[in-house]
């Protein structure tokens, strides 16, 4: 298809977007929205399964898709992605219960990861190595536009419409991409001899699921040797062995293992791992630090977040126009990555006293940094294997980074937590210590404070407080004190986590990801340098 001419490529590319951007939009509109939606359908103890569902069923389907659009090309799964995604969306808004909308929130995922495995891969047909840079770097860009508008919107509608309209409102998106795709976007005849490995994506299927729940509960639902996490552990390896032993079989597998023996290949996705997990860890918790710590409001932490998302979408365009200018791109991603870690290193020596602006331009580092490396490393990949097998590399290095960023939330929870506590407690213990008269009332009082979400909204914890006696209120204070103290500690420990994880993905960038030159034709050859 990179034989099109460019008005077709471009008005596909743009159908793509607005698919894409219907998709990211439904996604990061639901976070501010879902407070009151809970309010309506109730269940906030499955409050978090609307969020964890759609990543497992997506994170599922975009490998899989991978392969399949591999043999039936890319069209048909970018059209049902966007039609199961459509459904999904008119189905959450009329949920009558948390349970329907934890399952609409399900096929929503299906479709959502077709859209994003066949979008990226279909880059790829449409234009060689060489210039994908740019159109790779306009469509991270997206992700960057939702997560800026999209919580803001969501507020928006909540609090003035019905929270259906939440999940109705982008649909003609979606209709408008659909009919464009439909189209304009070329079929290609299924390659005949190729066979779908069922086996192996059900082992694949059975490896990532326990994988990513054991990730996604361990710390909260579960602690991290509890026998539901031990099993789910043990189910992934099991599962894992099965799926090895399968590839290894099969004529045609889903993951074909020996694209692993690529060293680009490998190298990218292992690096894509670190660089989600340090990604997502990281600025996961910042919002936590800008209004635990920090004590600014809710709507206002949005405004300090929004330059990290405007910085990275300015840096993908930027980044991507360098390296279709140049070819060239290991500079570049080192550059982005030192910058990253250059943005978590001072988040690390923020405290109690930092300012929004200190937070801001902080922010503003790590998006850049994160712009520049992020698309990089799909690039790299694209650049280094066959072209038959584009569909499921691109998958590939989707899954990694969802791996990544799913375990390094994880983790970086558990550090938070562990030194929350421990810094909390000695400290508040040397209060108690040195304060005389502590009740027993005050005394648990002081166990009640040492949940950090109690600083997400201390005017109403203060309000609590009212009818005990002055010395109790003060005490209770000085106590509220040392819990933002705590948390600015514990936050600290996550940022620099963060930074070393990014770092890693440096070093291995450095030392281990060969540069190899950005082929400037689709046509089948392989890059022996890098096998």
């Amino acid at each position: 298809m990179e034989h099109l001419e460019m008005r077709r490529k471009i008005i596909i590319m743009i159908s793509i977007m607005a698919a894409m951007l219907f998709a990211a939009l439904n996604q990061t509109i639901v976070g501010t929205s879902l407070p009151k939606i809970i309010a309506d359908l109730g269940g906030i103890e499955y409050y978090s399964w609307v969020f964890t569902m759609f990543m497992l069923t997506s994170s599922i389907t975009a490998i899989l898709v991978g392969k399949l659009s591999d043999i039936y090309g890319r069209k048909p799964f970018i059209l049902l992605g966007i039609g199961v995604f459509t459904v999904g969306s008119l189905l959450c808004g009329v949920s009558d219960s948390i349970i329907e909308l934890i399952l609409y929130r399900g096929i929503q995922g299906l479709g959502g990861g077709m859209i994003m495995s066949t979008a990226f891969t279909a880059v790829g047909d449409l234009f060689p190595p060489r210039e994908r840079g740019k159109w790779q770097g306009m469509m991270s860009s997206v992700f960057g536009l939702a997560s800026v508008f999209g919580p803001t919107l969501g507020g928006y509608i909540v609090d003035h419409f019905h929270w259906q309209w939440v999940f109705w409102i982008f649909l003609p998106f979606g209709f408008v991409a659909f009919g464009a795709i439909y189209f304009l976007f070329p079929s290609v005849q299924r390659k005949e001899k190729e066979s779908i490995d069922y086996t192996g994506s059900f082992f694949l299927t059975l490896t990532m699921v326990p994988l990513l729940l054991s990730f996604t509960w361990a710390g909260n639902q579960y602690d991290w040797i509890s026998p539901e996490i031990i099993g789910l552990f043990a189910v992934t390896t099991i599962a894992f062995f099965l799926f090895i032993r399968t590839e290894k079989r099969v004529s045609s597998p889903v993951l074909p293992l020996e694209m692993f023996k690529n060293k680009v290949f490998t190298s990218s996705n292992i690096i894509g791992f670190f660089l989600g997990a340090g990604m997502f860890g990281s600025i996961m918790y910042m919002p936590f630090f800008i209004q635990g710590v920090m004590g600014t409001s809710a709507t206002k932490s949005g405004f300090v977040m929004m330059p990290l998302t405007l910085a990275m979408v300015a840096a993908s365009a930027i980044s991507g126009q360098i390296v279709t200018k140049t070819g060239t791109y290991k500079k570049l991603a080192l550059l982005g990555l030192f910058i990253m870690v250059s943005g978590m290193t001072s988040m690390h020596f923020m405290d109690t006293e930092t300012t929004n602006t200190t937070a801001i331009l902080n922010m503003i580092l790590v998006g850049a940094g994160l712009g520049i490396a992020f698309p990089i490393f799909t690039l790299t990949v694209q650049n280094a294997i066959e072209h038959k097998y584009l569909g499921v590399a691109t998958s590939s290095v989707q899954l990694f980074r969802q791996l990544g960023g799913t375990i390094g939330v994880s983790i970086m929870g558990s550090v938070m937590n562990n030194m929350l506590a421990g810094q909390f407690n000695e400290k508040s213990q040397k209060l108690i210590e040195a304060t005389p008269n502590v009740t027993p009332e005050m005394d648990e009082r002081v166990s009640e404070l040492a949940n950090p979400q109690v600083l997400l909204n201390q005017s109403a914890v203060l309000e609590k407080f009212n009818q005990l006696p002055p010395d109790s209120v003060i005490f209770l204070k000085q106590v509220l004190g040392l819990l933002r103290e705590s948390l600015s500690y514990a936050l600290n420990g996550v940022f620099l986590t963060g930074a070393v994880v990014i770092g890693v993905a440096f070093f291995i960038t450095l030392f281990f990801l060969e540069e190899i030159p950005l082929r400037t034709t689709n046509e089948e050859e392989r890059n022996d340098r890098s096998a």
